[in-house]
């Protein structure tokens, strides 16, 4: 397994989740790394992105100011920390890794390199 997601669960609203993406040191150690969602019926889409170095981070509008990436070079494992959380945060999230970053950030879904598996998230109202 390249990419391994964990950490969803259900929280109420207003409330903090903290995601986690481990990744094998090949992948780490030189591929950008992101985090995408999808809710029921809706799309796949662009969460937050962060570069291979960490220097730059990237997020959709939609989350800005309550999410955070981060990555963890010592544990290979990119975070998604996710706080006040809005009901219509309720997805499966997904982590990525691709080579180039533009591409992650623009949500070019098909062109991403690696797939982890999905963590669901759901927030009460």
């Amino acid at each position: 397994v390249q990419l391994q997601a964990s950490g969803g669960g259900l929280v109420q609203a207003g409330g903090s989740l903290r995601l986690s993406c481990a990744a094998s040191a090949r992948i780490f150690g030189s591929w950008h790394m992101g985090w995408f969602r999808q809710a029921p019926g809706k799309e796949r889409e662009f969460v937050a992105a962060i570069s291979w170095t960490g220097t730059t981070t990237d997020y959709a509008d939609s989350v800005k100011g309550r999410f955070t990436i981060s990555r963890d070079a010592a544990k290979n494992t990119v975070y998604l920390q996710m706080n006040s959380l809005k009901p219509e945060d309720t997805a499966i999230y997904y982590c990525a890794a691709n080579s180039v970053y533009a591409t992650m950030v623009r949500g070019r879904l098909r062109a991403l390199d690696y797939w982890g598996q999905g963590t669901q998230v759901t927030v009460s109202s």
